[in-house]
């Protein structure tokens, strides 16, 4: 699996406004099922999906990257979103560093296959120290998504 397969140029906030968890994931939720058409929920309910899995462990992998994840009944296809906080947010991430980098994902109820290999791919792109820092580095969404593009292409 790509990224560029799930992820989309519309799907991306340059400037994360949020300044805790709770406000990022609603921030995430309402942003992502506003522009994906078919999502098939409200950005509540992603907002409340988010939030559920949340409680199960924090998806803070550490290195200041989130991947919150969540399962979506009536879902279709899988839903990505990339964000990038300047300040940081507070996560409880492994590390107990502040989130800068986080890449949601929203997936169909019965897609245990599609969506380990999209966190898979995921956690991949965003392990290299360089990719984060570039991540970091860029003006606006359109240069972030190209970026996953080109980091998307080398594997």
């Amino acid at each position: 699996m790509k990224i560029v397969d799930i992820l989309h140029a519309s799907m991306i906030i340059p400037d994360v406004a949020a300044t805790d968890k709770e406000g990022l994931l609603r921030e995430f939720a309402h942003f992502m099922c506003s522009r994906s058409e078919g999502i098939g929920c409200t950005g509540e309910a992603a907002e409340r999906a988010l939030l559920g899995r949340e409680r199960l462990g924090s998806t803070g992998v550490g290195e200041n990257v989130a991947i919150p994840h969540a399962k979506i009944a009536g879902l279709k296809n899988i839903v990505a979103c990339f964000g990038r906080s300047a300040g940081g947010v507070p996560f409880d991430a492994v590390d107990q560093q502040p989130v800068r980098l986080v890449f949601v994902l929203l997936v169909p109820e019965n897609s245990a296959g599609a969506h380990l290999k999209a966190l898979a791919r995921v956690a991949r792109l965003l392990k290299s120290a360089s990719f984060r820092d570039r991540l970091q580095s860029l003006p606006d969404a359109a240069s972030l998504f190209e970026a996953f593009v080109e980091e998307d292409a080398k594997y």
